[in-house]
């Protein structure tokens, strides 16, 4: 299961905006093609009752494509970047080849299930690894 973008979609959901989404590109130097892309998009969270803490700021994985390097690679540049920003957490989905993945860069597993529902679709059940999309 996965989305067939338009270039308008690709430049809604991809461009960077702050506070929003931060988007990088890997450029290939001779030919000035893109060739690689990160992404990731913010949502904070409010931390309530605490003295010294009011916001913890959360990155989540979102959208990567990985042509001419290694797809751990460009998931640790990532996490490189939003460290580099201050933020406090990374997430990510264990969608598509992303489990192997995220287990080789240490991610923890989460408590809880993600459960998709597309509304007045009739869709077989899908297993993580067979689902390319991530909903916002």
């Amino acid at each position: 299961m996965h989305l067939h973008f338009t270039e308008g979609e690709v430049d809604h959901f991809l461009t960077p905006r702050v506070g929003v989404i931060d988007t990088y590109v890997v450029e290939n130097p001779d030919t000035k093609e893109v060739t690689d892309f990160l992404s990731f998009y913010h949502l904070p969270s409010s931390i309530l009752k605490h003295e010294t803490h009011k916001i913890l700021k959360v990155a989540y994985c979102y959208y990567n494509v990985a042509n001419t390097i290694p797809m751990e690679e460009l998931i640790r540049n990532a996490l490189i970047i939003a460290k580099q920003k201050e933020f406090d957490v990374f997430n990510a989905l264990d969608i598509l080849d992303n489990d192997g993945l995220l287990k080789e860069l240490k991610f923890g597993v989460g408590d809880g299930n993600l459960h998709y529902y597309f509304y007045n679709w009739r869709v077989p059940e899908f297993k993580p690894s067979q689902i390319g999309i991530v909903l916002v």
